[in-house]
């Protein structure tokens, strides 16, 4: 039976994980929370050696024949130069154009754990003093610094704060949800995900009901960097990823509804199990596209070009303005969802 799923749940759940920064390589801190929350709703949790948290309903100990991935790691940058005058030079982490970037606030994180703040400025940036180089110069790494929220003016100066070339920094994903239903954010891609797959986790557990095949819910936390989902069980037959559908330009994908991945730039999905998809969606009414990514991987064809034995698909909301300020509708969340719940339900 389809469920009707609420997004103003889905809605905050993806704001509280938001709130938590966790660029590729720092997510400890949200790995932490996923796994103390789903222990507390009752769901067997474990971690991998690379610190990936999954969840799976307490069931008699059959094998684990499907997994539902969504990855809880974003953009990010880390310090790469502390320059003379104190600024900080960054190199990215993950698929971030430097210019969607200028005059974001970020927070600086050093290995002892302070937090500092400051935004992303072009080294020349004032009208005033520069004219029009200011509108003409390309933003890029050499012309795009961090401006600290500290009174520094010397290399030094910053150092003694604790900062040092390796320190992650994160950006404020600027959350906001909007009387239209939309929610926009950095980091849909892809916090929306992992929040709309913990609320069909805990709708299936209030109700009493499980999967219809023994599955495992993983977090990674590499896949934008382009090494998610490890340590897969043998007994694995298929691997779903919810990931976010590119909205824009020539693409199929819509705001308002679930994108069914049928190619990305690694590798064409499997047509059986897409196909399967498709079905589930013309039979619960669920408003779905058909769309082909470029520039893209997911969980899944990371998964599949690096060997692993099983089938594999991928779906999620349409997003507009992705690895940007990007945007999304409660329709296309509500439908993922659907989608979701028909796929666990269904043989």
């Amino acid at each position: 039976m389809k469920i009707k799923f609420k997004s103003e749940n889905i809605f905050n759940c993806c704001q509280e994980l938001l709130e938590i920064d966790s660029p590729s390589g720092d997510t400890a801190e949200l790995s932490d929370f996923l796994e103390s929350q789903l222990t507390a709703l009752g769901f067997r949790t474990g971690r991998t050696h690379k610190d990936v948290v999954y969840a799976e309903f307490q069931t008699e100990d059959r094998p684990i024949e499907r997994i539902v991935t969504a990855h809880i790691d974003t953009l990010g940058a880390m310090v790469s130069e502390i320059m003379p005058n104190g600024r900080l030079r960054f190199v990215m982490i993950g698929g971030f154009a430097y210019n969607s970037l200028e005059g974001e606030n970020v927070r600086i994180k050093t290995a002892d754990g302070r937090i500092y703040t400051g935004s992303v400025m072009p080294d020349k940036i004032s009208i005033h003093i520069f004219d029009n180089y200011v509108s003409e110069f390309k933003r890029e790494y050499s012309t795009m610094s961090v401006r600290l929220d500290e009174l520094v003016e010397t290399a030094e100066d910053t150092r003694s704060l604790g900062i040092e070339v390796g320190d992650f920094i994160a950006f404020e994903p600027r959350t906001e949800i909007t009387a239209s239903a939309f929610i926009k954010s950095r980091f849909l891609d892809n916090k929306i995900c992992a929040a709309l797959m913990i609320e069909v986790m805990k709708e299936l557990e209030s109700r009493g009901e499980k999967p219809v095949r023994p599955t495992r819910f993983v977090f990674s936390n590499f896949e934008e960097v382009g090494h998610g989902v490890t340590a897969v069980p043998d007994s694995v037959k298929e691997l779903i990823a919810l990931d976010i559908g590119t909205v824009g330009g020539e693409r199929n994908s819509r705001e308002t509804a679930v994108t069914i991945v049928a190619r990305d730039s690694r590798t064409p999905y499997p047509f059986p199990l897409r196909r399967r998809l498709q079905e589930i969606a013309i039979r619960d009414d669920i408003e779905y596209r058909i769309d082909t990514h470029i520039r893209y991987g997911s969980d899944g064809s990371i998964a599949a070009t690096a060997g692993m034995n099983f089938n594999f698909s991928c779906f999620g909301p349409g997003v507009e303005a992705t690895h940007h300020y990007e945007r999304t509708h409660e329709r296309a969340v509500l439908a993922t969802a659907e989608l979701l719940h028909g796929y666990l339900m269904t043989e």
